[in-house]
């Protein structure tokens, strides 16, 4: 999904009633990434090899959209609200590979519903619900190191890959879908510091190829490449009881390179966030398991500046 991105040197927003935006508009580039869909115990799956189902609903809101030193961009208003549901099957399988076994995940998003306010009637920034586009990933998931009293530690790293499946439309500068391809490589990590008590790290390295046909905030541009980035999901979760565990949910995230447009740099085009709050994680059995999260982001700078909140749950066949 792709996001309105200020540049305030040089390009023109668009005109509404005859007045002439102090900022110009364009897409924030990054397309939509884990921030915050994984928290406690990500780096296993907890009931062993077969078929896990797992649906998300995520809830986001946004009063702010920043430029590139985090104030806010020139617009009357900036809201952004949406939902998403986003539906995940993994397989992991009994094929070996010395201590790990193989496996496979597809997470299809559906963005339920999208509104933005730009105050000016939506003449400067348009959007729209749609399908996402689908991710596939074959993982490697390690066997956990066992301690006396239970695992210790538990991994695996998967190979991300982002196809450009999803709604898009260049008359759109917020879309459901990035019309690009890209890679989002990860490893992700659960260490039990004692039996009840957790800590997990996701960490993501996200490269993007080229989108063919920008949206109109870009005016005639050709080509659009939007820059790499890191990111990553960190919690920490103490079991309160065996089946309930209360913990603290964050996310990170930090574009290192510029984005391209027509194979030139765009100044000051950097995303950067940071988003933390409380979460828990409820275990009906072995095989169902609920999450519920919030978060509230801070440190934006080119990008929505909000809170989400969701909720996760996992089943194994």
């Amino acid at each position: 999904m792709t996001v309105m991105k200020t540049n305030t040197l040089s390009r023109l927003c668009a005109l509404s009633a005859g007045v002439l935006l102090s900022s110009a508009a364009a897409a924030y580039e990054l397309p939509v990434v884990n921030l915050g869909l994984t928290s406690f115990m990500d780096g296993g799956l907890p009931a062993g090899p077969g078929w896990y189902f797992q649906e998300y609903y995520q809830v986001y809101q946004a009063d702010d959209l920043t430029d590139a030193n985090g104030d806010s961009i020139g617009l009357p208003k900036r809201d952004l609200d949406y939902q998403v549901a986003v539906t995940q099957l993994s397989y992991l399988s009994e094929k070996r590979l010395g201590n790990a076994s193989l496996g496979m995940n597809m997470l299809l998003p559906l963005v339920t519903s999208m509104e933005v306010d730009d105050g000016l009637n939506n003449a400067a920034l348009k959007a729209q619900d749609g399908l996402g586009d689908l991710m596939i990933g074959p993982f490697i998931q390690f066997d956990p190191v066992m301690g006396e009293q239970g695992p210790k530690f538990v991994h695996r790293v998967e190979f991300q890959v982002n196809i450009p499946t999803g709604t898009y439309d260049d008359d759109t500068a917020i879309n459901p879908g990035n019309n690009a391809w890209s890679i989002d490589p990860y490893w992700a990590g659960t260490l039990w510091l004692k039996p009840e008590w957790t800590v997990s790290l996701r960490a993501h390295y996200l490269y993007n190829f080229t989108n063919d046909n920008p949206n109109y905030t870009y005016g005639d541009a050709g080509e659009l490449q939007a820059g790499q980035a890191l990111h990553a999901n960190f919690a920490t979760s103490y079991g309160v009881t065996k089946a309930l565990r209360l913990g603290i949910n964050g996310y990170w995230l930090k574009q290192v390179t510029d984005s391209k447009l027509d194979g030139e740099d765009l100044s000051d085009s950097k995303e950067k966030v940071w988003g933390i709050g409380p979460g828990l994680m409820y275990s009906f059995s072995a095989d169902n398991h609920i999450f519920a999260n919030a978060y509230q982001e801070t440190g934006v700078e080119n990008r929505p500046d909000g809170s989400r909140w969701q909720v996760r749950w996992v089943h194994h066949f």
